[in-house]
């Protein structure tokens, strides 16, 4: 019979095991968002998950405006790019709290729409990152609602 473990390691749905890998990766992402301090949330996880790698990209499309020359001087495109970085960088670090981190990723997604204006093919990217973005905000929302229902009819 298969289990799934929760973030102690205890197993608690017949249904479905994790390898070990995903169990790390689960541990991993819940831990970012700040599951160990207070109620878990994936929406919170999912954001974090989203931007730790948009934050690879956001270093890349400023390495590529410093390269291509697009702004004058050229070290401006490696300014934007690590600025928009350390915006992401705070919204990570403040995912814990409330949702201050999840609207600085707004803000970062707003941002990085922007650069399209500086270099047009990063609107590609930009708006699959985006959509990923909403999705990951509904159907981490919807997995929260749908836990705190599960939590309370448990209690009944």
């Amino acid at each position: 019979m298969s289990h799934h473990l929760n973030n102690d390691g205890a197993a608690e749905d017949p249904e479905l095991q994790l390898s070990p890998s995903e169990t790390m990766a689960h541990n991993s992402a819940m831990r970012i968002s700040g599951a160990r301090r207070g109620p878990q949330s994936t929406q919170k996880a999912l954001a974090s998950i989203v931007l730790g790698f948009e934050l690879i990209v956001v270093v890349l499309f400023g390495l590529t405006m410093f390269g291509l020359g697009t702004l004058e001087p050229r070290e401006l495109g490696l300014y934007l790019g690590g600025g928009l970085a350390l915006v992401m960088i705070f919204g990570l670090a403040l995912m814990r709290r409330e949702n201050i981190g999840i609207v600085i990723g707004w803000i970062a997604h707003g941002l990085m729409l922007a650069t399209a204006i500086l270099l047009p093919m990063s609107l590609i990217v930009s708006l699959l990152f985006t959509a990923l973005w909403i999705y990951c905000m509904v159907k981490g929302s919807q997995m929260d609602r749908d836990r705190a229902a599960w939590i309370a009819a448990q209690g009944e």
